[in-house]
């Protein structure tokens, strides 16, 4: 599959996976936090208190990660999400309290950004104190090769993870594909997925 061909399926599997999203209804999305709570804890069983995991704050139609972050604080741990600066800039800040998130500007194309805590934004580099990182997908194939929303941020973000960080992809149940995803060179594999299947 040439390059052009790459694009143009991703830009296609996105829109197919974003219109089955929008028919989730309010109850599901509340449950699917809480059972993203109970999966992520496992996930992090036998890591040291204080150890430092990173997440993402959800938007849009995402499983909603909040309960996942609290879970996360209670559990003890360091928790990082996504500073964005321009879009391009790979940066983290470490989470506090819910409450302290704010709401950003839209990006210049006019796409929605997720809120962001405030105070210190670490570099790029702070993944790689990270024992997991937590990552959005909107699919997922068998060797782990996820599909984001196509602007490689995370992909760049993947390249920082120290020798021994886990990657996990988040994405719902139906979001797994049997077959494999189209890839282009800078798309990074997870290590593992998690989705409410496995609950």
């Amino acid at each position: 599959m040439i390059m052009n061909e790459v694009k143009a399926t991703k830009k296609a599997l996105r829109k197919k996976a974003l219109e089955r999203r929008r028919a989730i209804g309010a109850d599901e999305f509340e449950r699917a936090g809480e059972l993203l709570a109970q999966a992520a804890l496992r996930r992090v069983e036998g890591l040291a208190a204080h150890s430092t995991v990173a997440a993402y704050i959800s938007m849009g139609s995402e499983i909603p990660t909040l309960p996942m972050i609290a879970a996360l604080q209670r559990r003890g741990m360091r928790v990082l999400v996504p500073r964005l600066g321009s879009g391009l800039d790979i940066g983290w800040g470490e989470m506090d309290d819910s409450s302290a998130l704010e709401t950003m500007p839209r990006t210049a194309s006019g796409g929605i950004r997720p809120r962001e805590p405030r105070g210190e934004v670490l570099g790029a580099e702070a993944l790689r104190d990270a024992s997991v990182v937590f990552v959005p997908a909107l699919a997922l194939d068998g060797s782990n090769m996820r599909l984001g929303r196509g602007g490689g941020w995370y992909d760049r973000a993947l390249a920082q993870c120290g020798p021994h960080t886990r990657t996990v992809a988040i994405c719902w149940p139906w979001e797994r594909t049997s077959g494999p995803l189209p890839r282009e060179d800078h798309d990074i594999a997870v290590d593992e997925a998690l989705d409410l299947g496995d609950l």
